[in-house]
């Protein structure tokens, strides 16, 4: 399964580090200490919420925003995460 949400980035103030929040996982927000980092430890951060949406017993994700609807402020920008899971078969 492939899954692609947006994340909304904000440079640090302080350093070239870069915060990442994503609008549509509740609560799913990293930091990194460089852009790269950062888009990597989204990309974690999204997988591992994911994967706990996935093994609950209704699951719901949601649809992703359209990165048009996103409120940004002055200095942030978007990148679409890309997260790929692979379910196994359950063997019960």
């Amino acid at each position: 399964m492939t899954f692609i949400y947006p994340a909304v980035f904000t440079p640090h103030k302080d350093d070239k580090g870069y915060h990442a929040a994503f609008p549509d996982l509740e609560c799913c927000e990293v930091d990194g200490p460089d852009l790269e980092d950062a888009i990597e430890n989204a990309r974690e951060a999204a997988y591992n919420w994911i994967m706990v949406e996935l093994e609950e017993e209704e699951c719901d994700l949601p649809f992703a925003s359209h990165e048009d609807d996103i409120h940004l402020e002055e200095g942030q920008f978007i990148r679409r995460i890309l997260v790929t899971i692979k379910l196994l078969p359950d063997n019960d």
